[in-house]
């Protein structure tokens, strides 16, 4: 596949797939030229070839969809999400389908190596969700030759999908409230949030119980309030918040709908209102998670009209659907109690908060090996070291990113493996797997000539924070302007920080 042809290629097979699975062509067509925006944003030229595969598409259309598409880059997309929620048989080929189209999306353009690393991390997160097979998706001659267990595993195959096994005819079993729990404890770090979900969901069971029984119980709030710094699993862990209060009786569908300001607010007064009762009906029987929710409450002086009608009518429709909505809010810590504080109906209603905290040096190792894992790749020891020493040298303020830092590190380093391997006619498989120290620094992507003989080599610690600036200054690209002090500081979806 090259280019806009290998994109509508990949959509094609999609929308197939999506029309088994009973979803609606546009949603389906509209999430995977989304994520294929996501996927080549930094690609010179991508624009123009994104656009041949959309109508009436633009440049700036390409960019707004790569905005919305980034929370996909390490974690199921939001059709896949309701799909693995209600046990389709579907999930797995449409799992399938949007890896191709991952695939496709590194032949938009001109595609750097970013593109390559964000392309096997994003299949990899879709596939690993619906619990298919891996699949490793390259550019160029970087690619996984067909074996007898995992045939036409090469990238930028349309037959993946087809020679992938296919999901059981039957309707998956939905998950019990104790494998999702189980789930939950087994997710690197997070002692405290672990705890806070094992009491709720007790307190909610109870509750349930003596409604049951015929007994009196209070009412409690099921909303709940997720505060941290990026990238420190509190997408992952709404995701499950919603299999489990599916899994007690609270909830009908127990889907997950990830929004930001963006989705919520419309150009015009007026249209906030309608635009938000949308998105919360969507999500009506499962779980609306509102990312940086503060920010509809951070305008000029503090006095965002629109956002300030969305919070409105978000406050109406939870009191209409109370009976079958859950919201949880995200964001820093301080200017998330300045949102909660912003109107009343909000303090009456979010009673709970989760602090989530930084990872440690080891967890965000166990992190960055786990991607690598479901993305098929081998950290080798020495690479662990580097990475150590990477992280030895980070500022861990609050603008650092935690799993999402080790994943824009992972993706560097698949880039770097990729042109590595450039002149490499036949890698072998261990070639195609393993993540060696250098990947992890500048030093693979240098032209191959000796250094001047005046000027010495570079030591490690300068190659960490050489391996460092790309993820930090990919992260400070996507984050926005402003600071979390001024509660303005755009803090991108979590989606993918754990694998």
């Amino acid at each position: 596949m090259s280019g806009a042809g290998g994109l509508q290629e990949a959509l094609s097979a999609l929308l197939t797939v999506a029309g088994r699975a009973g979803v609606a062509e546009d949603t389906a067509r509209s999430e995977a030229l989304t994520l294929a925006a996501a996927l080549a944003e930094s690609a010179p030229g991508a624009s123009a070839d994104w656009a041949k595969a959309v109508p009436g598409g633009t440049t700036q259309d390409f960019f707004d969809a790569a905005v919305r598409g980034r929370r996909w880059r390490g974690a199921p997309t939001a059709v896949l999400t309701e799909l693995i929620a209600s046990g389709s048989s579907e999930k797995s080929a449409y799992a399938e389908a949007l890896a191709e189209v991952a695939s496709a999306a590194c032949t938009l353009g001109e595609p750097t190596m970013r593109v390559v690393g964000n392309a096997s991390v994003a299949a990899a997160a879709q596939l690993q969700a619906a619990g298919a097979r891996p699949l490793q998706v390259g550019h160029g001659p970087v690619q996984v030759p067909p074996t007898a267990d995992a045939p036409a595993a090469a990238a930028g195959t349309t037959e993946a999908a087809a020679a992938a096994p296919k999901a059981a005819e039957d309707v998956a079993p939905v998950k019990t409230v104790e494998e999702l729990l189980a789930e939950l404890d087994e997710l690197t770090g997070l002692a405290r949030v672990k705890q806070e979900v094992h009491r709720q969901v007790a307190v909610l069971r109870v509750e349930k119980l003596r409604t049951e029984a015929g007994l009196k119980s209070p009412t409690i709030t099921r909303h709940l309030v997720f505060v941290g710094n990026p990238g420190t699993g509190k997408t992952t862990v709404a995701r499950l918040v919603s299999g489990i209060y599916k899994a007690l009786g609270l909830l009908s569908k127990g889907q997950l709908v990830e929004v930001d300001r963006s989705e919520l607010v419309a150009g015009y007064l007026g249209q906030t209102a309608t635009k938000t009762a949308e998105v919360v009906a969507s999500a009506a029987g499962g779980v609306l998670f509102i990312d940086e929710a503060y920010s509809l409450t951070a305008g000029d002086l503090g006095a965002d009209q629109y956002g300030r009608e969305a919070v409105d009518t978000l406050v109406k429709e939870m009191e209409d659907r109370r009976d079958d909505l859950v919201v949880i809010v995200a964001g820093y810590p301080e200017p998330m109690e300045v949102f909660i504080a912003a109107n009343p109906g909000l303090a009456s209603r979010f009673r709970t908060t989760i602090e989530f905290e930084n990872y440690s040096d080891d967890e965000l190792t166990d992190i960055l090996t786990g991607l690598a894992e479901a993305a098929d790749y081998e950290l080798v020891p020495e690479a662990v070291d580097e990475f150590h020493e990477i992280l030895a040298v980070t500022p861990r303020d609050s603008s650092f990113g935690n799993g999402r830092f080790a994943r824009n590190i992972l993706e560097a380093a698949i880039g770097r493996q990729a042109w590595r391997l450039r002149d490499v006619k036949a890698p072998t498989r261990d070639e195609l797997r393993q993540i060696i120290a250098a990947d992890l620094t500048d030093e693979a992507e240098q032209p191959e000539q000796p250094a001047p003989a005046d000027e010495p080599q570079q030591g490690k610690p300068a190659q960490g924070k050489a391996a460092q600036g790309e993820a930090g200054q990919a992260e400070a690209a996507e984050a926005g302007p402003g600071t979390p002090a001024e509660g303005l500081q755009t803090e991108q979806s979590e989606r993918g920080e754990q694998a």
